[in-house]
């Protein structure tokens, strides 16, 4: 076990509130139940992974009231935008950390021990998203300013969060860029046919 601590970040799978873009594809049931097949695979692979705990950080838990797997803590993203609520669930939890969402199918649990063991070497790892997010942000060390003034669902999130560490001066390793399902164009990458 290499200690690092997985916080899975997402939306409980409410239809109306969880993966939005994909309604017009899915309508709200299907996006929602879609949303909850992805988080429950999350959850899954994180827990395989065997590195350290798993916390589960949902926004609108309390509409939700489906179990979650045994091993998984339960906590409230709690209010503000997604800087905000990233850095309160960091400063509250112990470094080393992976942030992963729920909605990139290839962040396995291969791929999250691998994340793991280069936070041996690294303070920090990336894995881009093809849209221009990330898919997985580790830290070895806290600092404010990679949560702060972050244009948050845009193409520049990931430069702008590698362009932070560096101006830290933190050891950063960037891993391979992985596809996020977030638009109806990006269901191809499911393999099957969605819910």
């Amino acid at each position: 076990m290499t200690g690092a601590r997985i916080i899975i970040f997402a939306k409980a799978p409410v239809p109306g509130h969880a993966k939005t873009r994909l309604i017009p594809a899915l309508g709200p049931e299907g996006a929602a139940e879609l949303a909850r097949r992805m988080l429950f695979d999350t959850c899954r692979e994180a827990l395989a992974a065997g590195v350290g705990p798993v916390e589960l950080c949902l926004a609108h838990h309390l509409d939700w009231d489906e179990e979650i797997p045994r091993g998984v803590e339960l906590t409230d993203q709690g209010a503000g935008d997604l800087g905000d609520r990233l850095w309160r669930a960091a400063r509250r939890a112990e470094t080393p950390l992976l942030f992963i969402g729920t909605d990139c199918p290839d962040l396995d649990r291969k791929r999250l021990k691998a994340a793991a063991e280069q936070l041996r070497d690294h303070d920090a790892i990336l894995h881009p998203a093809e849209d221009g997010g990330y898919a997985l942000l580790g830290l070895n060390r806290l600092d404010r300013s990679l949560f702060t003034d972050i244009a948050w669902s845009t193409d520049a999130v990931a430069r702008q969060t590698i362009e932070r560490i560096k101006a830290l001066d933190w050891s950063l390793h960037i891993g391979e860029t992985l596809r996020d399902i977030d638009e109806p164009a990006d269901l191809s990458i499911l393999g099957d046919t969605p819910p």
